[in-house]
């Protein structure tokens, strides 16, 4: 039983990373179908408010409350706004223009744009004496040179023929040679948004740290503010339908599985493992989503991707190296902390048992004396 429960969480990573490749998969598959990126965006996030909403809702405990302040509802506003609309509308015209494999790995600058963002506002304290901040900044680097060499190597084209035609607003208005390139930058402001969608968590968990219902809010602001978009960019009713069991069943599969379940596994295995060892996975999936966009998808797999691919691998894993470091230096300093004040504790009981010691022959005297 203890093997199995050590490695139960090394399971559930690897599950995950094949369920996020087969959204990755799924969702470009619909996209070359025809389906509008952002009407997919809303349907994937009003099919996720159904699901979690009610969760949320009949799961709290009785004091805590379902409704927002003011305060909240303008963090969450944000924080939906950056995370959910624009990251994922963003992400998907560049999986479109891109390729699947790409978004994935692209994805992977993550890390290392959050320690970029976190530093700039103060989260993240930089030591250039330390081994630990060199190889973040270095790792950073690296990241962020390869997904330019990702994006700039020239090579084959991504598919066998030209991208059919679809509901994206940078296809018609760009030329054929650019689509990659741009494809490319879409996925890298994804990747940004996201990042900064984790730097805002810190004060939205602040003003509301019940998850469960926090992640409801922010799908159901996230379901308005993408229906808002497509009021403006789609205005006609042609852009809502969904004309295919594969876009109907690519909907509920991400809502669910990729909104929903997800939510929970990887707030189980941070609470199991911590948020490090979350994203040394994320890798993994980069490896599966290229071996399978191959075989389903048909896309060319060359040597730019190749070499980008890896390059943001090896920044990624240097820079949770330097995480991890600074995880271990902050359990330590935590652990002499405890040592600390265990021992005043143990010095206060000694000197107030060096004090009863004193006291008790004056009080046996005075009894002698009785």
């Amino acid at each position: 039983m203890g093997l199995i429960e050590f490695y139960k969480p090394v399971i559930v990573m690897v599950v995950m990373q094949f369920t996020y490749a087969a959204v990755s998969i799924l969702t470009r598959a619909s996209l070359l179908e025809g389906m509008n990126p952002r009407v997919f965006v809303f349907y994937r996030q009003a099919i996720a408010t159904l699901v979690i909403a009610p969760i949320a809702y009949f799961s709290r405990s009785k004091t805590a409350s379902f409704l927002i302040g003011w305060k909240s509802f303008w963090l969450i506003f944000s924080a939906a706004l950056i995370g959910i609309t624009t990251s994922q509308m963003v992400y998907l015209e560049g999986l479109y223009l891109a390729s699947s494999s790409a978004g994935s790995a692209i994805f992977n600058l993550v890390p290392a744009i959050t320690f970029v963002a976190a530093t700039i506002v103060g989260y993240e304290p930089i030591n250039m004496r330390s081994l630990r901040t060199i190889a973040k900044i270095l790792g950073t680097f690296v990241c962020v040179a390869s997904a330019a060499v990702m994006a700039l190597i020239k090579g084959p084209k991504l598919l066998n023929a030209h991208l059919p035609s679809s509901n994206s607003l940078l296809l018609n208005s760009t030329q054929s040679d650019n689509l990659w390139l741009l494809g490319c930058l879409c996925l890298f402001g994804s990747s940004c948004c996201w990042s900064f969608w984790l730097i805002i968590q810190v004060p939205v968990t602040k003003s509301f740290p019940d998850h469960l219902s926090l992640s409801a809010w922010m799908c159901l602001m996230g379901t308005v503010q993408s229906g808002t978009v497509i009021l403006f960019t789609d205005p006609h009713l042609e852009a809502w339908k969904v004309t295919s069991y594969l876009q109907i069943g690519s909907l509920l599969y991400t809502a669910i599985v990729g909104s929903g379940i997800s939510i929970f596994a990887q707030s189980w295995i941070i609470q199991k493992r911590g948020p490090v060892f979350s994203a040394m996975f994320n890798p993994l999936n980069t490896v599966i989503v290229a071996v399978f966009a191959s075989i389903f998808l048909r896309e060319q797999i060359f040597v730019g991707s190749v070499l980008g691919a890896i390059g943001i691998m090896i920044g990624l894993y240097v820079v949770l190296w330097g995480k991890t470091k600074d995880l271990e230096e902050l359990k330590e300093q935590e652990q002499k902390k405890m040592m600390i004040s265990h021992k005043d504790q143990i010095n206060r009981i000694q000197i107030l048992v060096d004090e009863a010691n004193m006291e008790e022959p004056l009080l046996t005297k005075q009894t002698n004396k009785c």
